[in-house]
């Protein structure tokens, strides 16, 4: 059956939808959505057929929007979405992940909320209350910029119990019980500032597992693009032969466990790509060698920046590559990143782009 390609972008000013068909030549803008509200994080669940989107204002406070007709109607949730009367307070959610049936949410004070009724209503699951790095990365003074405390949680492919998370500025966190237990998985890490424990304090923006073997991992890192082998417990720097060390966003390749592509940024407070021109850059041996990929994209005065979410890849068997910039750009590439078209301009700063097929 034919697929149409769907993009959810969240942006500073509400979710929009691009769509296309398989040629993924021709694309169709939808939006603004979500009431322009602020938008961390926005997919579409092709099991499902909705699409979440987990958004805060400074008005209204935090919740995740979610519409079940492609976009056409939206309502919020925030039922759940709290912390007990106490020390930790709610501010946003970021992070979102929907895998096994289940909605997942990271938030600000760092924890994990849960929904298993389509995003209704929410439960808190964990505040990872026993580990090292718990009594500090709830205290404003000691937060990374942004505070997004929770930035990420990514599902495990077959156990629904088992999922990792990143708390900003702490590292990886791995739960096989569904919030139970935790365990710190930042072992081979690098950091370039003094650590009180050497299981955390790691600076991970990005975290993705390779679809074509559950066991290999590839981070973008503050400090370098890093890969595993043991399922995300051990880390080996595969940085040499990239032009920086940083960057935000990270996509593994969906058929072949070598292949990763990163953005690198210039580390210091511009954070945008080097030398004003733009580049993808693609390891198709897993980190020995990089190669920079920028046919179609611009190479003169293109200082783009792109945030953690910014990158997303397609199934297809040719796969299609998309990334969105902080000041609004989206380009796509249906091959694999050797060649590139911008698909959207003049949209809000990005803060994220998910991709799905669906049938058409």
């Amino acid at each position: 059956m034919a697929k149409r390609i769907v993009l959810t972008v969240g942006t500073r000013k509400g979710c929009f939808l691009l769509e296309s068909d398989e040629g993924r030549r021709d694309w169709k803008v939808r939006g603004p959505f979500c009431d322009g509200w602020p938008i961390y994080h926005a997919l579409l669940d092709p099991d499902s057929g909705r699409i979440y989107a987990s958004a805060a204002s400074e008005w209204h406070g935090a919740g995740v929007w979610r519409s079940g007709d492609l976009g056409e109607t939206w309502e919020m949730s925030s039922e759940g979405l709290q912390y007990p009367e106490g020390d930790l307070k709610l501010s946003r959610v970021s992070g979102l992940a929907v895998a096994h049936g289940k909605v997942r949410v990271g938030a600000e004070a760092a924890g994990v909320f849960e929904s298993e009724d389509g995003g209704a209503t929410w439960s808190l699951k964990s505040t990872l209350d026993d580990q090292p790095g718990r009594d500090s990365w709830n205290d404003p003074s000691r937060q990374p910029p942004g505070h997004l405390g929770m930035t990420a949680i990514l599902p495990h492919a077959d156990d629904p119990d088992r999922y990792m998370i990143i708390v900003q500025g702490y590292g990886i966190f791995e739960t096989p019980d569904g919030g139970g237990t935790w365990e710190p998985c930042n072992t081979g890490l690098r950091a370039e500032w003094p650590l009180e424990d050497e299981r955390v304090g790691y600076c991970v923006h990005k975290l993705v597992r390779s679809p074509a073997d559950p066991a290999r991992f590839f981070q973008q890192n503050h400090c370098g693009m890093h890969r595993s082998d043991d399922g995300g417990h051990t880390w080996t720097e595969v940085t040499d032969g990239l032009p920086t060390d940083f960057g935000f966003v990270a996509a593994a390749h969906p058929h072949d466990r070598d292949s990763f592509y990163v953005i690198p940024l210039d580390p210091g407070h511009g954070r945008v790509m080097p030398d004003g021109a733009a580049a993808v850059w693609r390891t198709s041996d897993a980190g020995s060698t990089w190669r920079r990929l920028e046919r179609g994209l611009p190479q003169q005065n293109a200082h783009l920046g792109v945030l953690r979410e910014g990158l997303a890849m397609d199934s297809l068997d040719q796969p299609g590559l998309y990334f969105g910039t902080s000041t609004g750009q989206v380009f796509a590439s249906a091959d694999e990143g050797e060649s590139w078209n911008e698909i959207a301009s003049y949209l809000p700063a990005i803060s994220s782009v998910e991709v799905a097929a669906i049938d058409a």
